[in-house]
């Protein structure tokens, strides 16, 4: 009988050779919103750049198919228990999509809204100086700002005995400092060692019935040791205490007067074995003590804020050539337009009993009765306040003391409670630095903790490039240097990525919120780097905004260097630099909106400029080209900026010439915003509108005479939630619903515009409210928007959607782009010239109704710019536009340029803050700041014409110019 040969338990080669992983991105049948892709394959682990003109489908496929299909299968791979809680996303519509890496999306949004957010905790590196310097930092004294030294018992208990004489104290051990937690067994042993009462949270509590606690939030809890007296008899019973204490204290110990009553009334002292001087005792060093979010750390004043709201006295007297009577001063101006009421009387009092002469402007009272009015009248002062009518039987006097108009407005906004009366009074107050930590946040114990000499506040008060050669050279030695070299490493490898991105200006206290969208993304792209993964695709969304040319290269070579950690690089950009340095390249369009959506062109850049149905290669070859005016405007005045000083400007004269297109330039944190958005735009805003927004630091502005108004067109979104549309914001839906109201089938039914409204009841679907979508909550995720299951996204109910003009109901021209809906509605003239303007400023592509969160950032300005255009010239306007240039191809900067020169035709003057050289060569007058960002910038460079910048040689715009405009 033959032997049976068992089976090998091995597997067959075959089936151990390790799977390769894909080096494409297979991509058929792509279908989100105006794609039509029938196959692409994208090269993994390389530099791939996705460009074309404004909506031809970059950002559709970038993310919202790769990105988001990546987040999708992300979530797919969680359990059951843990879905529940993230609810279900949406599947792109892709008919396949194979070779997918993890996906990490870096897009323009603005770093956070939280005023606690700053660069250094955006990037970690203010969590790693924390622990640097709870390390390795020195207390120093607060009094005498020497380092502190430890007391002994017997030093505590002379301290006591000469500080505190005769009074009455209560000894106390910390146990739990700021810590969550219901504590039972703590109070259980504690009452078991025979200790009888424990302070919690500043009550005493015996603890046989101690208090229960609640475990989610922070408690401090000491137990009392002794109940003294301090006098040199009970000497030893009080060192005996003294030491149980700093036993039970783990070191501490505090001290309490009981007294109330008395020279040692409020008496409290910490002690501390280890750190006290000057009779204070300074806690052990821990990173809390350096947060400003923590009570451990944060100034008591400010709660960590660095900033409280104060009266400002520009704010209370807009107009000091009025006098009081005719409304200088702002809080009272209705009461004295009026003439009756208790401030009013208050106002007559206060003229009468102090002589102020209410005829008199402002501006020519004396100035000891300005600071009457505003500060207030001596405390033993008096008024006479008189009520009711004279003569009669309701008439009186009453005396009262002055409080002063910017006490009054300090105290009725500390006291409200109505959030109406918090907004009327804010419009009155400005941020101000605190009194106390003077801005930096921190308690003065934390501010006296010092490492090389410089305390944690200074250090971060540097600017990125400052930092890195600071922590390069501390010098430290020995144990220091083993205990910080963790902590330095990884704040080094942070700065040193900070530095690659281009913002080596930026300092590392800089708010969060007033951070651009290009400086926020190149902040999260620089915590990427520190991160080190592999393997991953990072998605881009325009990644040099805000970016000087000077520093392009620093920025493509850290994509590079992202791309050599073994990932794959999507980047959706219209940088030429960028563009050439693609490893890959995908050209979208021909057009835009429904124009768009295919593949133009996918290889090496270089062959893209034969691509004949490319126009991004058309541009790139100099086939198509921006010309370069034939000549330049001459100014027709100008307002004159004297003694700019704003955060880094250097006391500098600036003139902006009226009539023509002006183009403020620089290196990134050179000074334009601060100077523009700073100080032109709020001056005028103030000057011409009234507004009260806060005017940065100089001496005058001139020549504001020659303009009527000013407008600011930023890049803000025109609306935060699905209810806001191009269509909303330029007012063109509104005559939609005129029309729609007008038709025959509506007037038999009695409806009116308001029918076709989505935000109010009556025609709208009830379900989703008129939003369309419905929000699903993330957690810790971003909110998801999914369509409505009722009326799948049309936002109306069937009844109003019985309704047609020209066989489409409301529901189906909210989703016309504009070009379809200037066809349909050719016959309305006012609504034509609306739906022109939009095409005039390349936005042809976009749906009437897309939604406002939906938008980018260059989209929503040119729906702003639209509604300009719209309107009726005065001739006498100033636009200012920051980067208008953002999200836009060559070819939608050719359309833009073309309504910038329409507006200044027209008699208007445009300032734009532009780095796009296609713009600046364009300008009729460029004004140049630099020569660097930050603290080396803040000059004036160059100013004249295009041609006259470019022979500057100390203007990096200019070198850039140069070979543009062939000046010799």
């Amino acid at each position: 009988m033959d032997a049976i040969t068992p089976p090998d338990p091995r597997p067959a080669v075959a089936d151990t050779l390790p799977v390769r992983e894909p080096d494409f991105i297979e991509i058929r049948g792509a279908h989100e919103h105006n794609l039509r892709i029938d196959e692409l394959r994208v090269p993994k682990r390389k530099l791939v750049v996705f460009t074309g003109v404004s909506g031809s489908g970059k950002s559709s496929l970038a993310f919202d198919t790769l990105y988001a299909e990546g987040q999708r299968r992300y979530i797919e791979s969680l359990s059951a228990y843990a879905r529940q809680f993230l609810g279900q996303l949406e599947r792109p519509k892709v008919e396949h999509l194979r070779g997918l890496s993890p996906t990490i999306a870096i897009e323009q949004k603005s770093a956070s809204n939280n005023p606690r957010s700053t660069v250094g905790t955006i990037t970690e590196i203010y969590d790693y100086l924390r622990v640097l310097y709870a390390r390795v930092g020195v207390q120093h004294c607060t009094d005498c700002g020497k380092p502190v030294h430890s007391s002994s018992p017997e030093q505590i208990v002379e301290e006591l005995l000469h500080d505190a004489k005769d009074a009455r104290l209560t000894l106390l051990a910390p146990v739990v400092t700021h810590r969550k937690g219901e504590y039972k067994d703590l109070f259980e042993e504690l009452r078991g060692r025979g200790f009888v009462r424990v302070e919690v949270d500043g009550e005493i509590h015996p603890l046989e019935t101690p208090p229960k606690l609640d475990k989610k939030l922070k408690h401090s809890i000491a137990v009392v040791i002794d109940r003294i007296i301090a006098r040199a008899s009970d000497k030893r019973r009080i060192t005996e205490s003294v030491e149980l204490a700093l036993r039970e204290g783990h070191g501490e110990v505090r001290a309490d007067s009981a007294d109330t009553t008395g020279p040692h009334a409020g008496f409290k002292r910490l002690f501390s074995e280890a750190r006290s001087c000057c009779g204070k005792s300074f806690p052990e060093l821990s990173p809390q003590s350096f947060s400003f979010n923590s009570p451990l750390g944060m100034c008591p004043t400010c709660n960590g804020l660095g900033t409280r709201m104060e009266p400002a006295e520009d704010l209370v007297v807009p107009d000091p050539s009025l006098s009081v009577r005719d409304g200088a001063i702002a809080p009272w101006a209705t009461a004295m337009e009026r003439g009756e009421g208790w401030t009013f009387r208050i106002v007559e009092g206060l003229a009468k009993s102090c002589e102020v002469d209410l005829d008199t402007p402002w501006s020519k009272l004396p100035k000891k009765k300005r600071s009457l009015v505003l500060h207030g009248a001596d405390a033993d002062k008096r008024i006479a306040v008189e009520w009711g009518s004279e003569g009669s039987a309701s008439h009186g006097t009453w005396g009262m003391r002055f409080e002063g108009v910017i006490p009054n407005l300090m105290r009725r906004y500390r006291e409200t409670d109505s959030d109406a009366a918090r907004e009327h009074l804010g419009k009155f107050f400005r941020e101000a630095p605190c009194d106390d930590c003077g801005g930096k946040r921190l308690r003065p114990e934390s501010l006296q903790v010092r490492v090389a000499k410089t305390n944690i506040a200074d250090a971060t008060a540097m600017t990125v490039r400052q930092a890195a050669d600071h922590f390069s050279g501390l010098g430290l030695r020995g144990a220091q240097q083993t205990i910080a070299e963790g902590a330095l490493r990884e704040i080094s490898s942070r700065l040193v990525f900070l530095l690659n991105v281009g913002l080596d200006y930026l300092t590392l206290d800089r708010s969060g919120p007033t951070l651009s969208g290009g400086e926020a993304q190149r902040i999260r792209l620089a915590s990427q780097l520190g991160s080190e993964l592999s393997g991953v695709m990072y998605v881009l969304d325009e990644p040099s905004i805000g970016l000087h040319q000077r520093d392009n290269q620093r920025l493509i070579r850290t994509l590079q260097h992202l791309r050599d950690l073994g990932n794959t690089v999507l980047v959706v950009e219209h940088d030429e630099d960028t563009i050439r340095a693609a490893d890959h390249l995908v050209d979208f369009g021909p057009g835009a909106g429904h124009l768009g959506g295919h593949v133009v062109f996918s290889g090496l850049p270089k062959d893209i400029e034969h691509c004949p149905g490319s126009l991004t290669g058309a541009y790139l070859s100099g086939r198509k080209k921006i010309d370069i005016p034939a000549a330049r405007r001459k100014p027709r005045g100008v307002v004159t900026v004297r003694g700019a000083a704003e955060h880094n400007l250097r006391n500098v004269d600036v003139g902006f010439p009226l009539g023509v297109l002006v183009a403020v330039t620089g290196v990134s944190g050179a000074g334009k915003s601060s100077l523009v958005n700073g100080i032109l735009l709020p001056a005028l805003a103030h000057k011409l509108h009234g507004s009260l927004d806060r005017i940065g630091a100089h001496k005058a502005i001139e020549g504001l005479a020659a303009l009527d108004k000013v407008i600011a067109i930023d890049q803000r979104p025109i609306g935060r939630t699905p209810r806001s549309n191009p269509g909303t914001y330029t007012k063109s839906f509104d005559q939609i619903r005129d029309l729609f109201a007008q038709l025959p089938e509506s007037r038999a039914r009695g409806w009116k515009a308001g029918r076709f409204s989505f935000n109010v009841k009556g025609g709208r679907c009830e379900a989703c409210q008129g939003d369309g979508v419905i929000k699903v909550e993330m957690h810790f995720l971003s909110d998801v928007y999914v369509p409505c299951e009722v009326c799948h996204g049309k936002r109306y109910n069937a009844q109003t959607l019985a309704v047609t003009y020209k066989n489409r109901n409301i529901a189906e021209v909210l989703d016309l782009s504009v070009e379809d809906c200037l066809e349909t509605f050719n016959n309305v003239p006012t609504l034509r010239r609306v739906l022109q303007t939009l095409i005039d400023v390349g936005l042809g592509y976009m749906k009437i109704g897309q939604t406002a969160p939906t938008m980018s950032g260059g989209e929503a300005q040119r729906v702003k710019l639209s509604r300009e255009l719209c309107k009726v010239q005065t001739g006498n306007t100033l636009y200012v536009l920051d980067e208008p240039t953002t999200g836009l191809h060559f070819e939608d900067i050719h359309r833009l340029l073309i309504v910038l020169q329409r507006l200044v035709d027209s008699g208007n003057t445009v300032l734009v803050i532009e780095h796009n050289l296609d713009v600046i060569k364009c300008a009729d007058w460029v004004i140049d700041l630099g020569p660097e960002g930050g603290a080396n910038g803040g000059s004036v460079i160059a100013e004249g014409t295009p041609e006259q910048v470019a022979r500057v040689k100390r203007s990096f715009t200019g070198q850039f110019l140069k070979p543009l405009l062939a000046v010799k």
